[in-house]
């Protein structure tokens, strides 16, 4: 009888190239056999697309490259970390020797592509929200093996807190959540489970009823702030689409009930099936939303990786080449500060922004042939950056 198991890489696996598409192998091979490995490129990544109705997106993923390429005769220029980013922008450039990278493209891209499609929905739906929490609750959208990284994704794009209990210990961020149907389920009784909840979880632990799962939410809403008083944080409504109607409305009844009944500190959290639209609508009367799917499994953001310029051993010179429709030549994006003006041009230029201020080049060596030359920005820099840059664009 076969064993079950898991099919998964391990970090060392990723960094020797085992995540990898057959062709690159194969060309890997032929570059052998003529001698070519030793030919010294520039691969530029870079965004040539958005999804629809998007105006710019975050880019992520640049420490896990950079996990990815330690050790290896690459050198690296990048954006920071978290910079946001427009159609047609080179994100990073990386400079080696063809043979130590080629079969490293698949692995590069689909960190680079991961990160940033999940980071820029959790900054639209976070910059939706506005003043207003978002916990990403997503965890069971994905593949387990990647918990981890889809939380920190997530919190780099901007959202207010992650659900995963691992995440203190492996990114610094406290985890946060509320409590699942099943607990009241097997109570068969939402006062015994809340009452539970209260006895059993220490003080910092929020109070947060979820108040959909028997009974109306208005009862329930009722229930909650006569069995818990002025414990109560807040309450939660996960109601399902079939019995949802007009979730506006619903939130409005309860706002009210508990206004009348003098809760009015009592806070009102909704999720199940969140999106920006969502949140939009309902932001003026709900004070936080927890939002799964919408996050974990976003709309790819397209990040492609060429080459752009090879080395001509014999002239000492960086020759621009790319494939058609691709732009040759190594590149650099100016913004001026705050971000309402880039401009993309060779690098070297000096580039006065409209209010008179130099334009600030974005693109910098991250690592030299295989080492660190920067100090890596924390999970709570990254986010913060992010946040700071939200204030200047619309959705």
């Amino acid at each position: 009888m076969t064993k079950p198991k898991f099919y998964i890489f391990s970090a060392e696996d990723l960094r020797s190239g085992k995540a990898t598409d057959i062709y690159f192998l194969r060309t890997r091979e032929v570059l052998e056999a003529y001698g070519l490995c030793d030919v010294r490129v520039r691969y530029e990544i870079h965004n040539y697309g958005l999804p629809q109705g998007y105006r710019w997106a975050v880019f992520a993923g640049l420490e896990e490259v950079l996990s990815l390429l330690e050790g290896r005769d690459v050198t690296v220029y990048s954006l920071p970390e978290g910079t946001l980013f427009r159609e047609y922008y080179p994100l990073m450039v990386l400079e080696a020797n063809v043979c130590e990278i080629v079969h490293l493209e698949t692995a590069i891209l689909g960190i680079i592509r991961f990160y940033t499609s999940v980071a820029t929905k959790a900054a639209r739906i976070k910059k939706a929200a506005g003043d207003k929490a978002v916990i990403f609750f997503g965890l069971r959208a994905m593949h387990p093996a990647i918990a981890p990284a889809l939380d920190r994704a997530a919190y780099i794009g901007g959202v207010d807190g992650v659900s995963g209990a691992f995440s203190k210990e492996l990114l610094g961020v406290e985890p946060r959540g509320t409590m699942p149907h099943l607990l009241i389920l097997l109570f068969n009784d939402p006062v015994k489970a809340w009452k539970a909840f209260d006895a059993v979880m220490p003080p910092d632990v929020p109070r947060i009823a979820l108040v959909d799962t028997l009974y109306d939410e208005r009862y329930e809403t009722l229930l909650a702030v006569q069995a818990l008083g002025t414990k109560l944080w807040g309450v939660r409504l996960d109601t399902p689409r079939s019995r949802r109607g007009n979730m506006r409305m619903l939130v409005e009844e309860i706002r009210w009930t508990l206004k009348v009944h003098g809760y009015e500190d009592v806070k009102i959290i909704v999720s199940g099936g969140i999106n920006e639209e969502q949140v939009l609508a309902l932001r003026d009367i709900v004070d936080a939303f927890g939002v799964g799917t919408a996050i974990a499994a976003p709309p790819a953001i397209d990040i492609s990786m060429d080459i752009i310029e090879v080395y001509n051993k014999d002239t000492n010179v960086w020759e621009p080449r790319a494939k058609r429709g691709k732009m040759p030549g190594m590149k650099q994006v100016y913004r001026c500060i705050p971000i309402v003006e880039d401009y993309i041009d060779v690098p070297g230029k000096d580039i006065v922004c409209r209010s008179g201020d130099r334009a600030r080049p974005l693109l910098s060596k991250v690592m030299e042939r295989g080492r660190l030359v920067i100090d890596l920005p924390t999970i709570e820099e990254i986010r913060s950056y992010v946040l700071d840059q939200l204030k200047y664009v619309e959705l």
